[in-house]
C-alpha cells in the first residue's frame, strides 16, 4: 500500500487564543470522510483550543478535499480512497511518532464531540498519571441538547463495553467514543493493524494487556443525525456487532461466549417479549 501524502503546514501560534492552556507536545488529530458539510465549522473551533492540527482525510469523494485546500494552516494525510478509521487513526499515530509529538488529541468531525472540551483533555494529560485518557459519553450525564442516540448503537455498545470488561478487568463505561487523548510512544508500540470501526476494541485489549494507565472523563452525548449510518454491511446492527465480536475473539484468543453469537437485533426482540 502507498504511502498516504501529506499536505499543508504547522499552524502559527499566534493563531491560537489560548495557547498558553495547551500542553508541550500534543496533537490533535481528526479523522474525516464525506465532511465537508462539517469541516470548516469544525476547524474553525478546534482551532481555538489547539495549534497542531492534523487531519486524515480518508479518501472523501464529497468536496472535503477542496474544502480542506483552503486550511493551509493545518496539516493534512490524504488516502487516495476509502481504507477505513482504524487506518486514519493509525497513520495519525504514526504522523504524531515522527514529527515528536508525546500526546495526541482525536475528534470526529461530524459535530458529536464538542471542541471546548479539548482544555479539559490537556487538564488530564498535565496530571501525569494516565497514558490513555477516554471520553466517556455515559460516566456522567452531560446535557448537550441534541437528538437521542439510535438505540441500537447504544445497546451495542453497552454489551461490547461489557465484554471488555469482563475478558479484561477494567472499567470502561464507553468503548466507542472517539474523543480520545493517547500517549503517543506506547501507543505505538502496541503495533495496532485493525484498519476498520473495530480499531478501538484491538486497542482497548492490546492496551490493558500491556498495563497501559486508562482513565475516562465525562464528555457530552451528542447525535444530530440519527439517520446517518456506518457504510456498507456494517448499517445492519447484528453484522456490525459480529464484527466486533470477532475482532475481541482473535485477540483474545478464545470465544468469549456462544450466546452472544446470537444476531443482535434477534436477541433485543426475544428480550423486549420477555419485558412485555
Amino acid at each position: 500500500m502507498s504511502a498516504p501524502m501529506t499536505t499543508g503546514h504547522p499552524v502559527p501560534k499566534q493563531l491560537v487564543s489560548n495557547k498558553r492552556q495547551e500542553p508541550a507536545s500534543t496533537l490533535v488529530a481528526i479523522p474525516v470522510f464525506n465532511e465537508a458539510e462539517y469541516v470548516d465549522d469544525v476547524l474553525r473551533e478546534v482551532r481555538r483550543y489547539a495549534g497542531d492540527i492534523l487531519l486524515v482525510n480518508d479518501g472523501s469523494t464529497d468536496g472535503t478535499s477542496q474544502v480542506l485546500a483552503k486550511h493551509g494552516c493545518v496539516r493534512v494525510i490524504s488516502h487516495k480512497k476509502n481504507i477505513g478509521y482504524g487506518r486514519s487513526l493509525i497513520d495519525a499515530f504514526r504522523f504524531a511518532v515522527g514529527n515528536d509529538f508525546d500526546w495526541m488529541i482525536t475528534l470526529d468531525c461530524d459535530h458529536q464531540h464538542e471542541p471546548s472540551y479539548i482544555p479539559r483533555f490537556y487538564d488530564e494529560i498535565k496530571k501525569g498519571d494516565a497514558d490513555i485518557i477516554s471520553g466517556s459519553r455515559y460516566l456522567k450525564k452531560i446535557c448537550s441538547g441534541s437528538v437521542p442516540p439510535p438505540a441500537e448503537r447504544v445497546a451495542i455498545n453497552g454489551k461490547t463495553t461489557e465484554i471488555l470488561n469482563r475478558s479484561l478487568g477494567i472499567d470502561l463505561t464507553d468503548a466507542f467514543c472517539g474523543f480520545k487523548a493517547y500517549r503517543v510512544e506506547p501507543i505505538l508500540k502496541l503495533s495496532l493493524t485493525e484498519t476498520g470501526y473495530g480499531l478501538p476494541l484491538q486497542l482497548w485489549i492490546r492496551a490493558a494487556r500491556a498495563g497501559l494507565r486508562i482513565r475516562e472523563i465525562s464528555v457530552p452525548l451528542i447525535y444530530h443525525d440519527p439517520k446517518r449510518n456506518f457504510s456498507g454491511a456494517l448499517e445492519e446492527p447484528e453484522i456490525r456487532f459480529d464484527y466486533y465480536i470477532k475482532i475481541i475473539e482473535k485477540e483474545l484468543g478464545y470465544n468469549v461466549s456462544q450466546n452472544i453469537r446470537e444476531p443482535f437485533h434477534r436477541r433485543e426482540e426475544q428480550s423486549h417479549l420477555r419485558k412485555s
